[in-house]
């Protein structure tokens, strides 16, 4: 009788590393999950911190408070925006909410509803860009349009417990480990790739199984 053959595993899902304060990690969520079901992978959202990564560690400016190039990433985002059809209400110039409640939610549920991480964190962006709000604090992140399944009461007391505020530092210091400094970063299968502009890159990777 001939064995059944033993079902190969499916393949590793796309590590996709976000800051919710990054209008290209906003970019890139819209395009993340559609990319990856080409590809019959899955995606692991893990949210970072841009300021922990970029000023803290390496020392720098934000990228629109750069000479010269921060007038280019206003360029860049615009040209991007006309060519998706995306609009926003948020301009690249108004005051950056503080991102850590945001992060705290995500991580707070992607422990206690894993399933509901992702449409959390589309929900998130979605107010945040598409919708211009303010979501610095846990009352306002629990104010807006979440995911059918999680209560707004139980994620304000989520946000604001230590649990949360621990995973997100675990989270941040991982994402440090791995090397990850901005947002949005594509790890496949070990292989990162930094930018809104290299998911065409990541296809490549994908249909070829790199290079």
């Amino acid at each position: 009788m001939t064995p059944t053959p033993t079902p190969s595993p499916p393949p590793a899902p796309l590590h996709f590393y976000f800051d919710f304060i990054s209008p290209f990690g906003y970019f890139a969520s819209l395009r993340i999950e559609p990319l990856a079901a080409r590809h019959g992978r899955s995606v692991e959202w893990r949210a970072m911190l841009l300021g922990v990564s970029v000023l803290k560690v390496m020392g720098l400016k934000s990228l629109l408070d750069t000479p010269l190039k921060g007038d280019y990433i206003r360029r860049d985002a615009k040209r991007y925006m006309r060519r998706h059809g995306l609009e926003v209400k948020r301009d690249l110039d108004d005051a950056v909410m503080d991102p850590r409640a945001a992060g705290r939610a995500f991580y707070w549920v992607k422990h206690h509803h894993p399933a509901l991480a992702a449409p959390l964190a589309h929900a998130i962006y979605h107010a945040y860009w598409a919708e211009g709000r303010d979501l610095s604090t846990a009352e306002a992140v629990a104010a807006i349009a979440l995911p059918e399944g999680l209560d707004a009461q139980r994620l304000r007391e989520g946000i604001a417990s230590e649990e949360a505020r621990q995973w997100l530092r675990s989270a941040v210091e991982a994402s440090l480990q791995a090397g990850i400094f901005g947002s949005p970063t594509v790890v496949v299968d070990g292989e990162p790739f930094w930018g809104v502009e290299t998911l065409g890159l990541v296809e490549e990777w994908l249909d070829s199984g790199g290079w």
